[in-house]
């Protein structure tokens, strides 16, 4: 080859080798985030606008310049929709790899078993990266849990996820059911479940007191649950007071101390560990309950049993100064 042609060959060597270099230090080289920052990468969005959004958000110099290297060195996958999470000096390669990759930042809701389908609702509508209005969810129709969610998601697809959940884990439990148990329906264990749930915050209980309404419903008894007369009044919400003599007669489709049987719905939305005490309730003779002082209850099968134990509760009461 001529001497000319050598050089010539040798200078676009050295410019490919330049540009190669410039290309290559801005795509793997420190970027300008000063922080760790969340980046939300809408729906179809395209490359182009994203590449806008990172320049105005200050994650990139320049949207050109990350459009032609993410062209380049990208390898061709699609970037995703979600709220991703980009690191402190973050590199043109990283955050590509990141909005084309599956690590969505994941918040997060908890439905406290126990928690009436009014107060879901408004825990929901508090959540301000949820989107969209919806109504109370139907009673009992909710699994208490902890729910992951992304940015900008519908409240409605929450709340459909959370109803999913209760119908899967009620199917898998009623399959498990005990055989000879009082209620005779899923729909009646939900119900069930529902008083458990409200009647007792100790977990070491729940099987004893679902045993002790089975047998009331057994014999049939009144169920008298205090829970039931509150529900109508309050949709399930703290009363904040002492219930009243007029709401103790009350006669609705709830209150189990002037009606025989279930309510004719849930009271609240029980847990997983309720509805399984319910469809494997403890095998015990009690009938009666009250509480004991000391979170829990005591309980007696017979009424003499049960009335010496309410005065053991009010001697307590008038020892603290509450009678």
């Amino acid at each position: 080859m001529p001497r000319r042609g050598c050089l010539l060959a040798a200078l676009i060597a050295a410019l490919l080798l330049v540009a190669g270099g410039v290309l290559l230090g801005g795509w793997f080289g420190s970027g300008p985030l000063e922080k760790n920052t969340a980046f939300i990468v809408p729906s179809s969005a395209s490359l182009a606008s994203v590449a806008e959004k990172l320049e105005e958000e200050g994650a990139i110099s320049s949207a050109e310049s990350f459009s032609l290297r993410a062209r380049i060195f990208g390898g061709g996958a699609p970037i995703k929709a979600g709220e991703f999470l980009l690191p402190k000096g973050a590199s043109e390669a990283t955050i590509l790899s990141i909005i084309q990759g599956d690590d969505v930042v994941r918040r997060f809701v908890t439905i406290p078993e126990g928690m009436p389908s009014v107060m879901v609702q408004e825990r929901l509508m508090a959540q301000p990266h949820l989107t969209g209005d919806i109504p109370v969810p139907k009673e009992g129709s909710i699994l208490p849990d902890s729910y992951d969610f992304e940015r900008g998601e519908a409240r409605s697809e929450v709340v459909r996820r959370m109803q999913a959940a209760m119908q899967r884990t009620l199917g898998e439990l009623w399959a498990k059911r005990a055989p000879g148990i009082v209620v005779k329906t899923p729909e009646e264990a939900l119900v069930l479940a529902s008083i458990v749930e409200k009647e007792t915050g100790k977990p070491s209980e729940r099987r004893l007191v679902a045993g002790l309404y089975s047998n009331r419903l057994k014999k049939g008894m009144l169920l008298q649950a205090d829970p039931t007369i509150i529900y109508p009044i309050t949709k399930g919400k703290p009363l904040g007071r002492r219930i009243r003599q007029s709401e103790i007669q009350a006669v609705n489709g709830y209150n189990t101390y002037t009606m025989v049987g279930l309510p004719k719905g849930p009271i609240t939305n029980p847990g997983r560990e309720s509805l399984a005490a319910v469809l494997n309730p403890a095998k015990t003779d009690a009938l009666f309950m009250v509480a004991d002082g000391s979170g829990g209850h005591a309980f007696a099968s017979t009424l003499e049993q049960h009335n010496a134990n309410v005065e053991k509760w009010f001697a307590i009461r008038r020892a603290k100064g509450e009678m």
